[in-house]
Formats: C-alpha cells, structure tokens, sequence
C-alpha cells in the first residue's frame, strides 16, 4: 500500500513551536508554552475525525482512533513527548530539508562552526539519497520528540484515509516534561484505557529497545558553619569546599558516564549550588539492576562518610529517591509487546536492531504504570544538540511501523 505521507510537513510545522521545558519549575506542565503544540495536535485530530482528542489542565493530549474489526483486539497506545530538552535553546527553530544527501559534511548557517560531519555521524553513511533535516545552527531541531509526535499523527492520517487497514481500538498520548523526567508525572491511566502501549522516542532507524537504565536521584545537603570571613580562624567550616572534596573523590577512571558505556551504571553530580554554610548536590544514579543501583547508593554514601570525617564540625543529610526502573521487569511478563514490534519493523522493510538504552523514556514509568511500553526508533539523532538531525524516509518507515503494529494486534487478536 502507498501512502500520501505527511510526516515531512506535520514536523516542519511542530519544530517550529518552541516546546521546551524547565527542570526548575514546579507547575506541570513546566512551561506553559508546551500547551502551545498540544493546542495545534488537537485541532488537528479533531479535523482527522478523532472527535474526543483533548488537553487537559496539565498539558497532556489525549485521543482515541476507533477500531474497525468486529474481533476483540486489545486497547494499545501510542506516545510521544512533546517538550524539547532545557540542554539547547529551542526558540525560533528554522528547520532546513538538505535534499538528497551525498554524504558531504553539513555546515549549518547560522553558526558556520556546527558541521555534522561524517566522521563524528556515522549513521550518515546509511543516508545517501535521504533528505536530511537539521536546524540552522542556533538551535536545537527538536527532533527528539517532534519526529515521534509526527510519525504517529501521519499514522493516524493514514489509517483514517485508508479504513481497509484492519485495526483495534488505539489510544494517542501526547505528554509534556519527559526531558525533566516528569513525562508521566499526571497521566490518567484510567482514562487513558490502553492496555499496551509503545513510545516513538528512538534513534537508529529499525531500532527497538526493550531494557531502560533503573534510575534513581541523590541530594546531599552539606551543613558548614558560617562565620564573618574576618574572624573565622578554627571556626568556619566552608559546606563550598567540602563539596569540592566530594567531587574530587569520585572515581575519575569508572562509574561516571564518560568512562562507561554498554551495561556499566553510573554516579553523575548534575547541579550544585550552595554557599559557605550549606551546599547542596544534586546526583544521578543509573544502572541496569536493582542491585547495582543500590551499590551506586552505598558507595556514594559512603565515599561522603570519609570526605566529612575530616570536617567534625560539619554534618550531611543523604537522600535517594527512586525515579524509575528498567522496563524490562515488566516487559518479560508480556513477550508479545516487544515481538509483534519486531514483526512490525520487518514488516516495514527493516533489519531490526533490538537494544537496551542507556537512559529512559516515559515507556520506563509507564511500564510499572500498568501499561507494558517498550520503545520504537523515531529517527532522531544528535538530540539535545545544535547538531541534531533526522531524515524524512526514516521518519516514514516510522509511520509504517505503527501502521503495521497496529495491524498485527488485529490479526493476533
């Protein structure tokens, strides 16, 4: 079957919208301004006749693509976040289609020292012919979630205009805030309904990813003692400098995401602010079991007893708080999830690259949620970078992805 694709232009429209959230806001969604792009999909599922889409208060899009087989076909979910990531502005996109790739580096205009070269993008190699879409060198693209966002909203284009594609009850999800790690922080799952569900958030194109990092957060407070600089001698105790030594004791060889990759976890300070009588440190901690997190937690309390042992008079409070965990817990109790994706990818003309992904995705929380939720390539590469890019046919094999997803859920049933 031939598509009239739109994915090309719905993600020219949606990267031009400026999504991006903010770690350091307590409102959900974070910025006000995702509520912008979920206004835009909401309308234009009401126009493809999905009459119940909506937002709610939090910024969350929800609609329903009904089914069209008498079989009872379980209710699945498609999802993509809507927000860019706070790492690169996402103000006044300006995407550029660079037609028919012929392997040359990209030099982008409007800063001429971002080239996406083929030495640093091998993926590129794989993309002769391909129009490659990039931003313009002041900016992030926002591929990294937009292209997810588009391939599933031109899937439901096509399965409206071609209603002899036999499909189940389909549920769209749309969130804000996935990149400050509260994606699905508001979700109602009871009105969401959707019994399994996939996230379109992944790079390589043919990419399946069935294992996530198990996450957790860590806050140490140090408590100094302040004292007027002018009459401190054997009194202050500077929490400044003992968090110094903190991050100069961590391991410089391994546990830190520079030095480790595959399987290997990790413990990463991401923010620290503070003065002489209290500072605080805010950490990361990642790994593929539940054990090895909780060796993270052990050898970083740990490694802060002997820093503070040479600082009697100052004191710590350690806290670790759970932010998700590996979905493959989950997904191992339901193998069919991940396999009809597999058949699906093949289906689209694809070599299937099954992978564990050193990160999360909403599918992580949402997994433990009830709803068992592996991740699908969307064709986003370099995200969270003014080198990001993705191509137009790698978004459409995307699109027939979830087209062919939704069929064999019908023919399972």
């Amino acid at each position: 079957m031939s598509f009239q694709h739109t994915v090309l232009d719905r993600f020219l429209r949606y990267v031009r919208i400026d999504t991006q959230s903010d770690p350091f806001s307590d409102t959900c969604p974070s910025t006000e301004k995702q509520k912008d792009l979920g206004r835009v999909l909401v309308a234009e599922l009401q126009e493809l006749g999905l009459s119940d889409a909506h937002m709610d208060e939090h910024g969350y899009v929800y609609a329903t693509l009904p089914g069209n087989v008498e079989k009872d076909v379980p209710v699945i979910c498609f999802c993509s976040h809507m927000d860019t990531a706070p790492d690169c502005s996402g103000t006044d996109v300006k995407p550029i289609v660079h037609a028919n790739y012929q392997g040359q580096d990209i030099v982008l205009p409007d800063d001429p020292s971002q080239v996406i070269r083929r030495a640093d993008h091998p993926e590129l190699a794989h993309k002769i012919g391909h129009d490659i879409i990039t931003a313009s060198g002041a900016t992030l693209l926002g591929a990294d979630n937009k292209a997810g966002v588009a391939a599933i909203m031109d899937a439901v284009t096509q399965m409206v205009r071609h209603p002899e594609i036999p499909h189940g009850k389909i549920r769209i999800l749309f969130t804000p805030d996935e990149e400050i790690g509260r994606g699905v922080d508001k979700v109602d799952m009871e009105k969401l309904g959707a019994q399994f569900g996939y996230t379109m958030d992944g790079e390589r194109v043919g990419s399946l990813e069935d294992e996530t990092f198990s996450a957790d957060s860590a806050d140490l407070v140090i408590h100094g003692v302040s004292v007027h600089p002018g009459f401190a001698k054997d009194k202050l105790v500077n929490a400044i400098k003992i968090a110094g030594e903190v991050l100069a004791a961590l391991p410089t060889d391994r546990l830190s995401p520079e030095t480790t990759s595959g399987r290997e976890g990790f413990i990463h300070p991401v923010h620290v602010h503070g003065n002489g009588e209290k500072a605080t440190i805010q950490f990361i901690l990642r790994d593929f079991t539940r054990e090895g997190l909780a060796q993270h937690a052990v050898f970083l309390e740990d490694l802060v007893k002997s820093v503070m042992t040479r600082h009697p008079r100052a004191s710590y409070d350690l806290t670790v708080k759970e932010q998700y965990r590996n979905m493959k817990e989950v997904l191992d109790l339901h193998p069919q999830v991940a396999d009809y994706a597999q058949q699906a990818i093949e289906r689209a003309g694809l070599e299937v690259h099954r992978s564990s992904i050193r990160g999360g995705t909403d599918g992580s929380r949402l997994s433990f949620m009830g709803l068992p939720c592996p991740n699908i390539f969307a064709g986003e590469h370099a995200f969270h970078s003014k080198q990001e890019w993705a191509t137009r046919q790698d978004m459409e094999k995307a699109v027939e992805t979830i087209i062919h997803l939704s069929t064999i859920w019908a023919e399972n049933a």
